[in-house]
């Protein structure tokens, strides 16, 4: 530690503020921060305006370099400290262990730290601070009722005293408060932990005090009912606001001493519900009643420890709230008189007795007013004694709550993962009223804290008042907030029942589809894909691969060699697809694709061999044979003309003899599905279902043939293509359908097709979320009815952002990120509310191919009899494998709806162009097997 951080925490006699020495800042009546030398501190104090009050002008931080007061008879110490005055070291030697250096103070600010975050994690032991949930969950917005003192409301209260006996009476004795008469809204458990402020009422701790307080206004005939129940740090918080920003830290330094913050709700282990933020109660009083600051206690704070009510119970209290300072200033005073450095060592009943010190702040007049208060003689060196005294005991106490705050507002940027942060403070107390204690508190933050710029916003009379009812009316309007926005959710959620529907709907389309006289009727096309058998890992040889199924397009040279020499080896190309040859004149589309597969040719070394080719061709098409696939419609933005009722295999080669150069030998065209499933049958024998989930979504399956009567023969297999992005498009999925649905289907490239893929894939998932949040900011319920032309604009709000809003840890401060570069001021409220949004849509999603996929499950279990089903599902696309939680809703409906099939689900790699390969090779595998009775013959 360098001799700079050991330096002693100084103290000097007040100097007055906006002298050369201290230019003062503060904020004028616009609001605006005015400094002589217009020069800028991090941390500034305001005082706490209503709608229509002017701050009061109250000095404010120091500018320039910070000059903490110096202890009596240091460097640099005051005029008035240099006086020849004998008893000088006798005052220093007594106040020398009340000053602390900037080491331990950085200390105190470590264990308050650690103290803090073990009392958010629930750790019992030493060291910590209670960190008690307040479920007040959002500061005011400034909307609705969320400032109820705005110029045209009127807010009332009285002061009612409370004598001595009602502190330590029963708690039938403490009285009522009474308010206007309001629906309940909050079933609030406020249970007290302990009393603290000379309070003992018998019969309390432990107990509701919201109910207690209910009880006592029955009592009373009273129709008053009890909606919210906060401590005062909490309603000053809630009450105080610099301008429209309002304050995310409470802090009380008076009688006795509290802060409060808003902590994001993740770390809170003590909440259910884990999002967004909460205000946390952190009785920080307490803080050092299991010896975290045994190292700094002095004597005098063990006596009026001792003396307390609550012997060795709030320790950090005792050291800085004003219930305690001034009996610690009267110790002090006691042992300089018994040092004979006061009144010549002579000592009074009244210096003697308990209490009769309070006010510390003030002047030579006012240690003058003292002295004779405690029955001494005041002379002229005796009243700067005592000025030195009070002005030790307040600093001290300054610097010490200063590395509480230092410490809370560092946990603050930490938990936010901010560069810098920058709060309000709501401050009230008859100690942080004293100038000297200000100062030193501002600059002392500032000097633990260096990274977090704070604005200490004085309370005025009316803040906690005014703070309750805020936390009330920001409550009422989260109420409100929570029923309108449920309501317009509500046609995006799946009810158990709903998803068993899907189920079903999902299972007689598939019947229907595979009838031959139903056929037509059916939205699933059920088409087959003449792949009757899945690798059995005995396939070998090099094969060529292409894939097209969106905006890319690859080739791929794959190997299959025995497990032992490699298993499969792939080389692969991405070429691609501009938007005008993808819209263009088929013959232009296949024309491109020749001139990349002569490219790869050419790089492989590849030229003038003709090896076996799996095509990936991932659009509905219906197969004739294994190497035959009729294109029936475009889809993913593809619309090339001259395509659409022709056979793409046969494209293919017209654009090969175009090209007059090399030869194909194209032995499978299987969709991007079939080949998921392909691939990861390799690996897994057991995987007879493909499950697509990306930009687009499809399933394929391993049905018997005897059921597909498309195809003649009744044994064996037969892989079918369901095509179940279309499902629905009959009308048999009307109901699911929201407006927000509707919209979208609406301005797609085609509307009325494709009708289920638009409720759960990739393409259009962000569309419905930014559907959804048009509305939100229509009905004021989002960005505050801000109008919002950003999300006017289709696209701009991709499905990727539901992966990245959703992910766990982060999920605030990403969604604050992405409507940020949307050009979106989006409040911590907001966010909350647009991951939501995206939660139930992807929800849903999730849900629907559950539904849909269990269907599939339970159709291959009752085509085999089997009481129990164990199968694999190959799984690719970006949704599933990327979003951080559609996999588990997709799995847990699956569970849920089919409980007779055990479904694995196997993730591919790269199944559009290795499937392709291996539908290739199986194939070739089947040939050369018939082949070889034939030539034994």
């Amino acid at each position: 530690m360098s001799s700079r951080q050991d330096e002693p925490v100084p103290q000097e006699p007040h100097k007055e503020a906006g002298s050369p020495a201290c230019p003062a800042q503060w904020v004028g009546a616009a609001g605006t921060a005015q400094d002589p030398q217009s020069r800028s501190r991090h941390v500034t104090e305001v005082v706490s305006t209503g709608p229509v009050r002017h701050p009061r002008t109250l000095p404010a931080t120091c500018l320039g370099p910070a000059r903490l007061p110096q202890p009596v008879g240091a460097p640099g110490g005051s005029q008035l400290c240099s006086l020849p005055d004998p008893r000088c070291p006798q005052v220093q030697r007594v106040l020398q262990p009340l000053s602390l250096s900037l080491q331990q103070l950085s200390r105190v600010q470590h264990h308050m730290l650690a103290a803090m975050e073990a009392g958010l994690r629930l750790r019992k032991g030493a060291h910590t601070v209670p960190m008690l949930p307040t479920y007040v969950r959002s500061t005011p917005d400034g909307t609705g009722e969320s400032w109820p003192p705005a110029p045209s409301r009127q807010l009332r209260w009285r002061t009612a005293p409370i004598g001595s006996g009602p502190l330590r009476a029963g708690g039938r004795a403490v009285p009522a408060a009474a308010a206007p008469d309001s629906p309940v809204l909050l079933s609030l458990q406020s249970k007290l932990q302990s009393w603290s402020k000379g309070y003992s009422c018998s019969g309390v701790v432990g107990r509701d005090v919201g109910q207690l307080l209910q009880a006592a206004i029955q009592r009373q005939s009273h129709d008053i009912n009890v909606m919210v129940v906060v401590n005062d740090t909490v309603a000053t918080m809630m009450g105080c606001r610099l301008g429209t920003k309002p304050c995310e830290v409470g802090l009380i330094v008076g009688a006795g001493t509290n802060s409060c913050f808003m902590e994001e709700a993740r770390y809170v282990e003590s909440l259910d519900d884990n999002e967004g933020r909460m205000c946390v109660n952190t009785e920080w009083g307490t803080f050092g009643d299991t010896g975290a600051m045994a190292d700094i206690l002095t004597t005098y704070d063990e006596h009026v420890d001792a003396g307390s009510l609550n012997k060795g119970k709030h320790r950090f209290e005792k050291l800085i709230g004003s219930l305690y300072l001034g009996e610690i200033a009267r110790l002090l005073l006691v042992q300089l008189a018994q040092d004979k450095a006061l009144h010549a060592g002579g000592t009074t009943p009244q210096l003697r007795t308990q209490g009769m010190v309070t006010a510390l702040e003030g002047g030579l007049a006012a240690a003058q007013c003292l002295l004779q208060k405690l029955g001494l003689q005041p002379s002229d060196p005796d009243c700067f004694t005592v000025q030195q005294v009070c002005l030790a005991v307040v600093t001290r106490a300054a610097c010490l709550c200063a590395t509480s705050l230092a410490a809370m507002l560092t946990h603050m940027r930490k938990n936010r993962e901010l560069p810098q942060l920058d709060v309000c403070v709501g401050v009230d107390g008859d100690t942080f009223q004293a100038r000297r204690f200000r100062q030193t508190l501002l600059e002392m933050t500032k000097k633990l804290a260096p990274e977090c710029t704070a604005t200490l916003v004085s309370a005025v009379d009316d803040s906690r008042a005014q703070g309750v009812a805020v936390v009330a009316a920001v409550a009422l309007r989260l109420e409100a907030q929570r029923r309108e926005v449920d309501q317009l959710l509500q046609p995006l959620r799946l009810a158990p029942r709903a998803r068993q529907q899907v189920q079903a709907l999902l299972q007689c389309e598939m019947e229907r589809g595979l009838r031959q006289e139903t056929h037509a009727q059916a939205s699933t096309r059920m088409l087959p894909t003449y792949v009757r058998a899945t690798p059995d890992g005995s396939e070998r040889g090099d094969f060529l691969a292409l894939d097209l199924g969106g905006t890319n397009f690859r080739v791929l040279l794959v190997k299959l060699r025995s497990r032992e020499a490699g298993g499969i080896c792939m080389v692969s190309e991405i070429y691609s697809i501009p938007p005008e040859v993808a819209q263009g004149p088929g013959s232009q589309l296949f024309d491109h694709i020749v001139e990349c597969i002569v490219d790869f040719q050419t790089k492989q070394g590849l030229w003038g061999r003709t090896l076996p080719l799996g095509f990936t061709f991932s659009f509905p098409c219906q197969q004739k044979s294994l190497d035959q696939g009729i294109l029936l419609n475009w889809t993913k933005g593809f619309t090339a003309s001259g395509c659409e009722g022709k056979d793409v295999v046969e494209l293919l080669r017209e654009a090969v003899r175009r090209k007059n150069q090399f030869d194909l030998d194209v032995v499978a065209i299987v969709n991007d599905t079939v080949g998921t499933m392909m691939s990861c049958g390799y690996d897994d024998p057991n995987c007879e279902v493909g499950l697509i989930v990306g930009t687009g979504t499809n399933a394929c399956y391993m049905e018997e043939l005897r059921n597909v009567e498309a195809v003649p023969g009744a044994e064996g297999r037969m892989c079918i293509n369901m095509e179940w992005g279309a499902f629905g498009d009959n009308g048999c999925l009307d109901e699911f359908f929201t407006h927000f649905d509707a919209q979208v289907d609406r301005v797609s490239l085609n509307p009325g097709k494709q009708r289920f893929e638009k409720l759960i894939s990739g393409m259009y998932l962000g569309e419905i979320v930014r559907m959804v949040l048009v509305e939100l900011v229509e009905k004021e319920l989002l960005f505050q009815g801000r109008p919002c032309p950003a999300l006017q604009t289709p696209g701009i709000f991709p499905t990727k952002f539901l992966s990245t809003i959703e992910s766990d840890g982060l999920a605030l401060r990403q969604a604050s990120a992405v409507l940020q570069n949307l050009g979106l001021a989006a409040s911590v409220e907001d966010a909350l509310l647009v991951r939501k949004v995206c939660q139930v849509v992807s929800l849903r999603a999730g849900q629907l191919c559950g539904a849909a996929l269990a269907a599939v499950a339970e159709k291959i279990r009752d085509n085999r009899g089997l009481a129990q089903l164990a199968v694999t599902v190959g799984v690719d696309g970006t949704l599933y494998k990327l979003h951080p939680h559609f996999s588990q809703h997709v799995q847990q409906t699956v569970k849920e709806l089919a409980p007779r099939c055990t479904v694995t689900f196997l993730q591919s790699e790269d199944g559009s162009g290795k499937g392709a390969a291996l539908v290739a090779a199986v194939a070739c595998r089947i040939a050369q097997s018939r082949a070889a009775p034939a030539t034994g013959q």
